[in-house]
């Protein structure tokens, strides 16, 4: 029984309980005062006339002052009964006759699609990748409000409680291609034991907060057990590893000896301040820039006359030679191991796991937390100038954000680009629509958990795809496209009409890495595309 069920049945129950009372209130009193008995359905009759206003007066008027005020009594309370109607009754009832009525089930055709339970800001990376690969979902929300919310926006979605086994039946799981759940550690295990009841050979993935719970998910039936935010503190610690160490890190293979990987532009870099155009990086290492991220937003191709700032970051594609070459140059010149520390703000299972890198880096650090942990060296609140300090945000050459409150590490970014113009701040949010506040706030990377969730479950799902994603941003895909064969990359204008980069040919098991707008198409060839997921799906709608 819902809320509006409830008010209905109290407001009646009040009705009729008062209109009976009124009744014998009102024949005993006609007996007694007026000395004029009346019959008990007269009295009825009377009471309603009067709660209703339809009618009421057929008995005055009245001698006895105790019947006056019996009758006032009752137009009184009858008008509050009416006026009371309204928002109990009427309101809900008209809104919930013109209010969006989401579905319980999907439609029987639908199969071979991902049942995502449920929705969270994580899930709309996820659909987002589903899209551009033409693979049909269904989220199964609980919430009505959401739920609601969701199907007005367009998105596929059935109000169900996603850990019963009319929830599952109702997204028609047997003929699903997998299964997502997304909600907390608890109630992800007991969807995947509810999934197991009605379809054994389903893919399902179980996303967990805390890594050591990942055998009971396991155990409870799940295929994979992804746990985002240890990969999410690795990223983050590459940022800064990369810059001090000689290894080349979050690189894609293409062949033995071709790849792609980004490059951060770090503080003090000689690429700061200078276009791509002017920046002579194509000269200096003999790369291929094939897309850049400035300010969170990707580009690609990328404008030439594009101002290079700290925390750009560059997509692109050489041999393991020219990419080292690059790296140099993306580097400042004044970091070194022994000098400028690390500081880590937040010391919960990312911030963790950075440490854990950093370690293996051989790079200084210090850990500012506010609880008093074994690990923790500066305890306080790193929104305080005063506990920055404290860390030494003076000498740092890098402070990393690992806070799981988004509201907090802008405010603490804008406390350390405030302490310090020259340390280099990364940050970690949650949620993809805090990463354009966190670069206004002074941060140089940003990376959200939302995406890295969003790709990392993708990524399981469309792995007979061929998809390879790179630090959860960009796709590195390998696909044949028939309208291509016969022409030549500059004459199909690859880039301007589909966003996406020919990065390599795959032909008779060769890998072509040297791409220019003369290199013709064959029938056989295999391309290596780059791109968003945006570009991905342009370049599969025009060419293949």
């Amino acid at each position: 029984m819902d809320k509006w069920q409830r008010r209905t049945v109290y407001y009646s129950v009040l009705l009729i309980g008062s209109m009976l009372v009124f009744s014998v209130l009102y024949q005993n009193g006609m007996r007694i005062y007026e000395g004029d008995p009346k019959t008990f359905l007269h009295s009825l009759q009377i009471v309603v006339e009067t709660f209703t206003t339809t009618g009421f007066g057929s008995d005055s008027p009245w001698i006895s002052p105790e019947m006056n005020v019996l009758v006032i009594v009752m137009d009184l309370f009858g008008t509050l009964l009416i006026f009371m109607a309204f928002p109990v009754i009427a309101f809900p009832l008209l809104e919930d006759i013109l209010s969006t009525t989401v579905p319980k089930t999907v439609n029987g055709d639908l199969e071979d699609h991902v049942v995502i339970c449920t929705y969270t800001p994580r899930a709309d990376v996820l659909i987002d990748e589903l899209d551009s690969w033409g693979v049909d979902y269904v989220i199964v929300e609980p919430d009505h409000e959401r739920a609601t919310a969701l199907y007005e926006d367009g998105y596929r979605v059935i109000q169900a409680d996603p850990d019963s086994t009319s929830g599952l039946e109702g997204a028609n799981l047997a003929a699903a291609r997998a299964l997502v759940a997304d909600v907390s550690d608890q109630v992800d295990a007991s969807i995947v034991l509810t999934a197991q009841e009605i379809a054994e050979d389903i893919l399902t993935l179980s996303v967990v907060e805390k890594p050591d719970r990942a055998p009971y998910h396991r155990l409870a039936g799940a295929d994979k057990v992804l746990s985002p935010r240890p990969l999410l503190g690795q990223s983050l610690a590459s940022k800064v590893t990369t810059s001090v160490t000689s290894e080349l890190e979050e690189v894609v293979e293409i062949d033995d000896e071709f790849e792609i990987a980004e490059f951060p532009i770090h503080r003090g870099s000689q690429l700061v301040g200078t276009t791509l155009a002017e920046s002579g990086i194509r000269e200096q290492a003999g790369v291929n820039i094939i897309g850049a991220w400035f300010r969170g937003e990707f580009e690609t191709p990328p404008d030439p006359d594009a101002t290079l700032t700290n925390g750009t970051v560059l997509l692109a594609t050489g041999r393991g030679a020219q990419l080292e070459q690059l790296k140099d140059l993306t580097r400042s010149g004044m970091r070194r191991l022994d000098r400028g520390g690390t500081i880590v703000v937040g010391y919960g299972e990312v911030g963790q796991t950075v440490t854990d890198a950093l370690t293996d880096a051989g790079a200084q650090y210090t850990v500012v937390d506010r609880t008093d942990l074994e690990g923790v060296d500066v305890v306080g609140d790193a929104s305080e100038p005063e506990t920055l300090r404290e860390a030494g945000i003076d000498e740092a050459s890098a402070v990393i954000l690992a806070l799981p409150d988004d509201t907090t590490a802008e405010f603490t970014a804008l406390v350390a680009r405030d302490s310090s113009v020259d340390v280099e701040i990364i940050a970690r949010v949650e949620e993809s629509q805090s990463i354009p506040k966190m670069y206004q706030a002074g941060a140089d990377y940003v990376l959200a958990l939302a995406n890295v969730t969003g790709r990392m479950l993708a990524s399981e799902i469309l792995e007979e795809e061929d998809v390879l994603s790179l630090d959860q941003h960009v796709e590195v895909v390998r696909t044949q496209a028939s309208q291509l064969v016969g022409k030549e990359l500059g004459e199909a204008r690859v880039r301007s009409k589909s966003g996406c980069t020919v990065v390599g040919i795959e032909r008779d098991e060769t890998v072509v890495s040297d791409i220019g707008p003369e290199v013709r198409i064959e029938d056989g060839d295999e391309l290596i595309i780059a791109g968003t997921n945006d570009g991905i799906q342009r370049f599969t709608e025009l060419y293949t």
